[in-house]
């Protein structure tokens, strides 16, 4: 355990971080999941709905520092050429 005063905050801070992360990283991929998961139903209405809320939450991911700018766009890439695939 650190003795000075600035490492404990530091130690502090960083927990709280991590855990704002772990959050965002594991609704994100729940998003992806779940878009997926609807195009393979083959209800496009409901694939196109979750497809663009994966989007919006890998914007959100870039805004808050998770990811970059470069890998947001090749995830939201590829995930949209993986829904139109499998709905035909």
């Amino acid at each position: 355990m650190a003795n000075i005063a600035s490492q404990i905050k530091r130690n502090r801070q960083t927990e709280v971080l991590n855990q704002r992360n772990r959050a965002v990283r594991s609704e994100l991929k729940t998003r992806i999941r779940n878009a997926l998961a609807a195009a393979e139903s083959g209800d496009r209405e409901a694939a196109t709905a979750e497809l663009r809320l994966a989007q919006k939450h890998i914007d959100k991911a870039v805004t808050k520092g998770l990811l970059k700018k470069n890998t947001a766009a090749r995830r939201k890439s590829r995930l949209t050429k993986q829904v139109d695939s499998l709905l035909g």
